[in-house]
């Protein structure tokens, strides 16, 4: 039975990666908390998993924290629930807690935590034994500092905790695995650009996300890669009037993770070849993720996710939201299309979205309903 709980624990922990028998044989990168790469606010859900550059909300935390610097109210803080695996169970969920402050004109200060709860499994050695429950879980508590360089640009940098739990082996106690990872942020937003017939804005943005040591579960286990991960995209506002404006929004991923393959050439990615791909360091394997795909540059493309999004506001209070994710068949197939909707009272936001998979292999988020809840308060700030 201890292996049923294991294989259970490992297959929620890469099920954001769907791996197949032929998904392995094409060498489909994974790594340790993979749920840091999940969208966690119902906004960014709703646009197909994209943030980072998109306008600023409380939640830009995990998407580029350099978007805090342009935010415009002094404070805010936001809450989010997101199901997993809701077809199958109920007590699987990811949610997090987020707080920015804006220190003045140029410079900002944010805060987040995010909890994954794989919830509660039972473990035994043999069907006599009585069982353990047992509630692996994961977390991340990160802070960030962002300043504006300029009127119209932005950087910054975050610190994260990460915290990974998973439970009993052999009925004696893992214990949690911990390590820490730091970002490296940009942002640009440009001023309203007068147009023949309607105002427009600007945004460009890009991130480096979770760099840090490898994370080991006990002293004879092996290290795993956290996920480090490049985000770059750009977005184009419509601002047709005071009352709609419309966003339009490209993001790029790519996990800058080593490619495992077959080192010694026999044909098959076994134990040999496990050990070498795991001697990389962190930082080494953070270049050699540029090029180190055994196909080459053809494969280096598919190692690239990208996302569409459209946001479209009427009266700065209702918000419709639509996306579309695609990643390689041949390195996760995670393939969607998700709507959402936000509403606008005053200081507070509440947004949902839904996801429909696309994709052969079913997604752990498919028939999720994600939720949000934001409050913006104190001083305003002009843009």
């Amino acid at each position: 039975m201890k292996k049923i709980t294991l294989l259970l624990v490992g297959i929620i922990l890469v099920s954001n990666y769907c791996l197949t028998a032929q998904e392995q044989r094409d060498r489909v990168i994974t790594t340790a908390v993979p749920f840091l790469l999940v969208a966690a606010d119902a906004r960014a859900a709703g646009m197909g998993d994209q943030g980072v550059a998109t306008s600023p909300d409380v939640f830009s935390q995990q998407w580029n924290p350099a978007k805090y610097a342009f935010t415009s109210r002094e404070n805010g803080v936001a809450v989010s629930y997101t199901p997993y695996l809701s077809e199958i169970v109920n007590d699987i969920f990811l949610g997090s807690l987020n707080y920015f402050h804006r220190i003045d004109d140029r410079s900002a200060v944010a805060s987040s935590l995010r909890y994954f709860s794989l919830g509660s499994i039972e473990t035994r050695g043999s069907f006599e034994e009585t069982p353990i429950l047992v509630n692996p879980n994961e977390l991340t508590f990160d802070l960030s500092y962002s300043l504006r360089l300029s009127d119209d640009f932005s950087m910054a940098v975050a610190g994260r905790y990460l915290r990974s739990d998973l439970g009993l082996q052999d009925n004696e106690d893992l214990g949690a695995a911990s390590t820490f990872g730091v970002d490296v942020a940009a942002y640009y937003q440009s001023p309203e650009i007068t147009m023949s017939n309607f105002d427009g804005r600007w945004r460009l943005g890009a991130s480096i996300s979770n760099i840090g040591p490898k994370m080991k579960y006990d002293d004879a286990g092996q290290e795993n890669f956290i996920p480090t991960n490049l985000k770059a995209g750009g977005s184009f506002d419509f601002i047709f009037d005071i009352d709609n404006r419309l966003g339009t929004y490209v993001e790029f991923n790519k996990l800058l993770v080593p490619t495992p393959q077959d080192f010694d050439g026999d044909g098959d990615i076994d134990a040999e070849d496990d050990q070498q791909y795991n001697s990389i360091g962190s930082i080494e394997g953070v270049f050699k993720s540029f090029g180190d795909a055994p196909d080459g540059f053809s494969e280096e493309l598919k190692e690239f996710t990208w996302a569409l999004g459209a946001e479209y506001w009427y009266q700065e209070k209702f918000a419709l939201r639509g996306g579309y994710f695609n990643e390689s068949d041949q390195k996760g197939f995670r393939k969607f299309f998700s709507l959402g909707a936000g509403f606008a009272y005053q200081n507070v936001i509440i947004d949902a979205s839904y996801l429909f998979s696309t994709s052969s292999v079913p997604s752990p988020l498919e028939g999720t309903l994600r939720f949000g809840l934001s409050f913006n308060f104190g001083d305003s700030y002009a843009d």
